[in-house]
């Protein structure tokens, strides 16, 4: 018998776009697609379990090895730093890392010894102002973050941007990028050895839709 295969997906749109990639491998996503109250889903002909959680508990999932696969964004890989095989850039899900504040914080920043940052991303802030040799206090939101710099709570915000939409309307604009986004396959690095077998037939099977999409 095939080992059992268990994937950790981000609830909402992501784990909807995996399930089609999924779905044309052969994988039954009947039930992760129709979960109702159950937390632990299955495709039992093809041994394959899935779990939809949080987006910020994927990479906890599978650095522990309690799930083989993760699909995430690459901006929570980013801020949970953990030690995971990034195997294939999925390409949907796409939107940037970006700093954003009003038109003229720019030149502030040059010349403010600390300022504030408001973001969910505390660990991704951190690390790239330490890398430009700048202090912040980081204010950490999980919620309309935009309204950090438009109450003054903050001097900027760290967050993803999709159409940019949102900060136009509050009089916000993008600043700086710090890194493109979008959803990622992750791998159990102990999952890599011990189930390689059918780690790499997942994994060439995923490649290869990507492939033709791009």
């Amino acid at each position: 018998m095939q080992p059992v295969i268990t994937f950790a997906l981000a609830k909402g749109r992501l784990a909807e776009q995996a399930f089609t990639l999924l779905e044309n491998l052969g994988i039954d996503c009947t039930e992760p697609r129709n979960p109702g109250r159950q937390l632990v889903l299955w495709d039992r002909a093809n041994n394959i379990r899935f779990i939809l959680v949080k987006p910020s508990d994927v990479p906890t999932y599978v650095d522990h090895g309690v799930a083989d696969f993760g699909v995430v964004g690459k901006d929570t890989l980013l801020e949970a730093g953990r030690p995971l095989y990034e195997v294939l850039d999925l390409t949907f899900g796409r939107c940037r890392l970006c700093i954003a504040g009003y038109a003229d914080q720019k030149n502030q920043q040059a010349t403010r010894a600390t300022f504030r940052v408001a973001t969910k991303y505390p660990s991704v802030a951190r690390a790239y102002y330490d890398q430009k040799g700048q202090t912040i206090e980081i204010i950490e939101l999980h919620g309309s973050i935009e309204l950090g710099p438009v109450i003054g709570l903050s001097d900027v915000i760290l967050d993803i941007v999709e159409s940019g939409s949102t900060l136009k309307a509050n009089g916000l604009t993008v600043l700086e990028e710090v890194a493109e986004c979008s959803a990622r396959l992750v791998v159990n690095r102990v999952s890599m050895k011990t189930k390689r077998d059918r780690v790499r037939e997942i994994i060439d099977g995923l490649a290869a839709q990507v492939q033709t999409l791009t």
